[in-house]
């Protein structure tokens, strides 16, 4: 089954100018552009992946290609970057929407709620409105994911996958009690430095330094990792991060039972950004919800 997801479904890549801000979106299947398919020919569903943070579109490609091989190739899998996650490749063209309402720039676009307003953004432009939608958050996409639920009712979302959440008390945490002052108090001791280290890198080598990294994360992919070393995107996703630790507080109750029958949370037993506590704590408050605990190994 690896080697048929890996060889036989080949991966879109488009870089847009979304919110005024580059951003990168993987497509699995044949369908790139749903809004101008004629209806006959378009799918009757979108799957559409949220990633965590750092939001590199790049490291869930075998996830999306699973997930369109089991839905046997019936409908489109999309995974859309974090603003300010990705930057596009010199020689690459960066797409444009003429009537996108929301082409204007959002304030604060790599912070918390900018990064809703950029999903919310790309799903009003780039899906068609009768389109339903499987919306599957990961980590810090799992907020994401809920607040797409709470802020645009009128988007026909059927169901939301909400992967090891880090929806509430996240710098309380046991990665959150180590994340929180780094990445709030001493993150800009690393900007200058990792500017100087990083943006004089060739290309050559900071591509054969990220295969290292692959390598020994057992990672493979077709497509280029170059953001995980370049200055800009790091900068934001610790940006990003350092917002998470603050406000990503207290749980969102009220939207998670407007809209619990939708919603199916998949928690970790050693996950140490939501603890087993967690779990335990969202059974005893939503005991009629899906919600299951992952037995890692």
């Amino acid at each position: 089954m690896d080697s048929e997801i890996k060889e036989e479904i080949p991966v879109h890549e488009e870089f847009i100018l979304c919110c005024g801000i580059e951003t990168q979106v993987l497509k699995c299947g044949p369908w790139t552009d749903l809004i101008n398919d004629q209806i006959a020919n378009r799918p009757k569903l979108l799957i559409f992946i949220i990633p965590g943070n750092p939001g590199f579109s790049a490291f869930y490609v075998p996830f999306a290609k699973a997930l369109y091989s089991s839905t046997k190739r019936r409908f489109p899998v999309w995974v859309i970057s974090h603003a300010g996650h990705a930057l596009a490749p010199k020689d690459k063209k960066i797409l444009t929407t003429s009537d996108d309402p929301n082409a204007q720039e959002i304030k604060d676009i790599c912070g918390l709620r900018g990064q809703v307003e950029h999903k919310l953004a790309f799903l009003r432009t780039h899906v068609p409105k009768e389109m339903k939608l499987v919306v599957i958050g990961h980590s810090i996409g799992c907020y994401f994911s809920l607040q797409v639920l709470k802020r645009a009712p009128e988007l026909p979302v059927i169901r939301s996958f909400l992967l090891f959440p880090t929806i509430e008390r996240m710098s309380e945490s046991p990665k959150g009690k180590l994340a929180t002052p780094l990445l709030c108090w001493f993150r800009y001791a690393f900007y200058v430095p990792g500017y100087l280290l990083l943006k004089p890198w060739p290309e050559k080598i900071k591509s054969l330094v990220i295969r290292m990294l692959l390598r020994r994360m057992n990672l493979q992919s077709e497509l280029s990792f170059l953001n995980l070393l370049e200055p800009f995107c790091l900068i934001n996703a610790a940006y990003l991060g350092s917002q998470e630790m603050m406000e990503v507080v207290k749980r969102d109750n009220e939207t998670i039972k407007e809209h619990l029958s939708k919603l199916t949370f998949y928690y970790g037993t050693i996950d140490a950004w939501c603890p087993k506590e967690y779990y335990e704590d969202m059974k005893k408050d939503f005991p009629e919800g899906d919600i299951r605990l992952f037995k890692l190994h």
